[in-house]
């Protein structure tokens, strides 16, 4: 066999890098998937994904079910005789129905080295966590949750400073290249599953806005990386002034040499290129911040950013105490 015949099922720009990947490759897209259009922008106007755009400009048949679970949808879905159904980034669950209905089932990209970080937010809970390496597992579905045996993986690493917005570019190129080698050798019969590791598993759970807010008292390797993986969302932040104001972090690190011990969230003197916080549980850890979002402003590299010497970030100011600034708003209104 020379070429599969392929569904596609994605959505976002992660899964349109497979997809295109499919169209310049020797496979046949005969249909692709994707969630019905959303409303966007100031006017809320219905939107369709990003997949579903390149859907368009290829000519594709192009279907949107709101579930694959009733019997009218897997009807349509058995109609097309597929060989393969690939799954990227999709956002509906496949029933085992579904599973069963391409002639060599069901494929996945997922972005991460299973088993570790199953689940929703593999790419940013590997940054958070200081993880080495990350990478890609082309993976054959089953019913669990990224549960499948895995036929081939690729690897990247992550340095200090790298963010969840430019890791999820890395792995989406590289998914949508280890996906066609996989589909390759599918054809050509030596395409083997391997079953995952008993061992390792670690899920990662959906990202909230909530867990954005960083506790200065927390070590500053820990903060760095929980900056860089919330860049581009939900962003990291902490509290500026009384009034609420936010201060948004998008980059930082750790330095290596400890502090004079500070009160943790405090301003330090600044460098030419970075903001200084003390932090960690004595306040003698220091994370250094090169870029940074000023409320009502631009992002900026923080060397732009000191340049303007705006009177918020002077040395000595405390920041990221919120819960003091609400006690002392209530004593003034008692």
């Amino acid at each position: 066999m020379s070429a599969l015949r392929v569904v596609f099922a994605g959505t976002p720009d992660f899964a349109a890098d497979s997809l295109k990947a499919l169209l310049q490759s020797r496979h046949e897209v005969i249909g692709v998937y994707t969630q019905p259009d959303r409303p966007a922008g100031r006017g809320r106007k219905l939107t369709p994904s990003p997949v579903k755009a390149l859907a368009l400009d290829h000519g594709l048949d192009i279907y949107q079910p709101t579930t694959l679970k009733d019997a009218e949808a897997q009807a349509e879905l058995a109609a097309l005789d597929a060989d393969v159904m690939v799954v990227v980034a999709y956002g509906l669950l496949l029933p085992r129905a579904v599973l069963d209905i391409p002639r060599l089932g069901c494929i996945n990209v997922h972005a991460s080295l299973l088993p570790r970080w199953r689940g929703a937010a593999p790419i940013q809970r590997a940054i958070e966590a200081r993880d080495a390496e990350s990478g890609v597992a082309i993976m054959q579905m089953d019913v669990g949750l990224d549960t499948g045996d895995v036929l081939r993986e690729a690897r990247t690493p992550i340095t200090a400073t790298t963010t969840s917005g430019e890791l999820h570019d890395t792995l989406a190129g590289l998914g949508a290249k280890t996906l066609t080698e996989t589909l390759d050798a599918m054809t050509e019969g030596r395409a083997e599953a391997s079953p995952q590791p008993e061992s390792g598993v670690v899920y990662a759970a959906k990202l909230s806005k909530a867990e954005a807010e960083l506790d200065f008292s927390r070590p500053a390797a820990e903060l760095a990386a929980k900056v860089c993986a919330f860049n581009p969302w939900p962003v990291a932040w902490c509290a500026l002034d009384q009034d609420g104001a936010r201060l948004r972090l998008l980059l930082a690190s750790a330095e290596d040499t400890a502090g004079t011990p500070q009160t943790p969230g405090t301003l330090l003197a600044p460098d030419a290129d970075a903001l200084r916080i003390a932090c960690g549980e004595r306040g003698d850890e220091v994370l250094r911040v090169t870029r940074a979002q000023l409320p009502g402003g631009k992002a900026l590299s923080v060397r732009e950013l000191l340049n303007a010497r705006p009177p918020r970030l002077a040395e000595g100011k405390r920041l990221g105490c919120p819960a003091e600034a609400s006690n002392q708003t209530q004593g003034a209104a008692q």
